[in-house]
């Protein structure tokens, strides 16, 4: 008997959102065919390997219209899974690579420079190569547009008011998880308020733009790991926990 999943489940199960889901079924990019007796989207496998289509080639760069395209061109079913995983593949090993090379040169030049009080013009050209390598990276999550749309904001918003943004999110991260380390229900108003505060900082980013929203979290939930070791960025755990406090509101 083939699989079935609810939309919640498929949501626990990939870690896409039901707003998500409910915006590619709106723009005719994922839309199951069958439902439950009481109206619940049903996906089976033929959609879910329709999904990791799309999240792969969204991750490879592709806009939405365009993946759509070539999903349904010609009847075709789109691109041979076999070629599409490889190419995301060697697209996770160039970021890896980029973001190694990155820490490498960091590790390497912080305490030469604690040590020598600067740095050698030739040292910092190559950390600026490193640096572009790993803006090419986000380029890989979010489109020129995008880009630009950021852009745009920050500069409505202002300096002062980037560098506020910048300087709470390390303390409302540590705040949000002490609670967690305390063991205090995700439901507790103390939390969801916290939580709410946490929602309002990342609106304040992508300015409601799903498409945004979804760049940014695809970003930090492939590179978790590395945005918590190095920028001292939220683990899998504590965003989880926020998503609970919300949704608890």
């Amino acid at each position: 008997m083939a699989s079935t999943w609810r939309i919640g489940e498929l949501c626990r199960r990939t870690g896409l959102t039901v707003r998500t889901l409910h915006h590619w079924d709106h723009v005719g990019l994922l839309r199951p065919p069958a439902r439950t007796s009481s109206g619940h989207r049903l996906y089976d496998e033929r959609d879910v390997d329709r999904l990791y289509r799309i999240v792969a080639l969204r991750e490879l760069g592709l806009p939405l219209e365009t993946i759509g395209t070539l999903l349904d061109g010609g009847g075709s079913g789109g691109p041979e899974l076999a070629e599409l995983l490889g190419e995301h593949l060697a697209h996770v090993e160039r970021q890896l690579a980029a973001l190694g090379g990155l820490r490498d040169r960091l590790a390497a030049l912080v305490p030469a420079v604690r040590a020598a009080g600067g740095a050698p013009s030739v040292d910092l050209l190559a950390l600026i190569e490193e640096v572009s390598r790993v803006d090419d990276t986000v380029r890989n999550y979010f489109s020129e547009e995008q880009l630009a749309a950021l852009a745009q904001r920050r500069e409505r918003l202002g300096e002062d008011a980037i560098r506020g943004v910048e300087a709470e999110w390390p303390e409302l991260i540590a705040r949000v998880r002490a609670e967690m380390d305390a063991g205090t229900d995700p439901a507790d108003p103390r939390v969801r308020v916290l939580a709410a505060r946490w929602m309002e900082l990342l609106e304040a980013f992508h300015g409601g733009d799903p498409g945004l929203r979804d760049s940014l979290y695809r970003m930090q939930a492939e590179n978790s790991a590395e945005i918590a070791q190095q920028y001292g960025g939220p683990s899998p755990e504590l965003i989880d926990y926020v998503k609970r406090a919300t949704a608890a509101g």
